[in-house]
């Protein structure tokens, strides 16, 4: 086989596999366009006859995104930045100072990577009532949510801090910089690409968190977008356009960002790879 055959196969394979990734997401604004016969019309149709644009209004107005989409944004905001704060000093010295005690700080952080949500809901849950977090439910999710999602951002900045030549630094601290100063001025301004990518990363999976959010907040006026996506959910639920258009109004903000921002988070995600 000739590399220009080869060439061509291995791009038909990634058209075809894009299409089977992307084909849901298609659905879903599709669903969010049909009729109530048309959702359940057989054989489907993969295009609506007569789009109904007004759907997106409808649910807009009626369920008060506006509302869930904005808590959904200080919950993300108030995470990430948490995580930003703590995180990059602790992939720091993860990634400088190399000991026997460093290294069982690393294995503990990515052991706490391993437990799904569902597991630490509970004694978090607990421990925010004895402590009296819960009366400020936002700021709980927000506090769960760092503690969940440290460890992930913690070893990707690490893989960028140790991509950074650790000569500058020495060169920095011969020229009368501190420790401090040297990190500050050197070494945050050559990983501030990994470090953007990783809290745009975070934000992205606070966006979109479930979990705490449903268990710890008990107002609607302080539920995210997802806690309000499952208000839709009933044993008799038939409304499937409206839940589409739903998803469609709270998923596309974050896919443009992703579109918008896919080569700096690849470039981002590689930048400590070869070390």
């Amino acid at each position: 086989m000739s590399e220009r055959t080869h060439n061509r196969l291995m791009l038909a394979i990634a058209i075809l596999m894009a299409g089977i990734y992307l084909f849901p997401l298609y659905w879903m604004y599709v669903t969010a366009l049909k009729s109530g016969s048309e959702m359940f019309a057989t054989p489907p149709s993969f295009w609506p006859s007569s789009p109904r644009w007004n759907t997106f209004a409808d649910v807009w107005e009626s369920r008060q995104m506006g509302r869930f989409l904005w808590n959904s944004l200080v919950i993300a905001i108030g995470a990430t930045t948490l995580i930003a704060v703590l995180g990059v000093g602790c992939a720091y010295v993860l990634a400088r100072y190399r000991n026997v005690w460093v290294d069982i700080g690393l294995f503990l952080i990515l052991m706490l990577q391993v437990l799904p949500a569902s597991l630490m809901v509970t004694p978090i849950f607990v421990g925010f009532s004895q402590l009296g977090v819960l009366d400020y439910p936002r700021l709980a999710v927000v506090i769960a949510i760092a503690a969940k999602s440290m460890p992930f951002f913690v070893i990707l900045v690490r893989a960028t801090f140790m991509a950074v030549p650790q000569e500058l630094e020495e060169a920095a601290l011969v020229d009368g910089n501190s420790r401090v100063g040297a990190f500050i001025s050197i070494v945050l301004p050559l990983a501030r690409n990994g470090i953007l990518v990783s809290a745009i990363l975070i934000f992205m999976q606070a966006f979109g968190e479930f979990v705490y959010s449903k268990s710890m907040i008990q107002g609607i006026e302080l539920q995210p977008a997802s806690v309000g996506l499952n208000s839709f959910m009933g044993p008799n639920t038939n409304e499937w356009n409206n839940i589409m258009a739903y998803a469609t109004i709270y998923v596309t903000p974050i896919l443009a960002v992703f579109v918008l921002l896919q080569r700096r988070i690849v470039s981002g995600l590689t930048s400590g790879a070869l070390k």
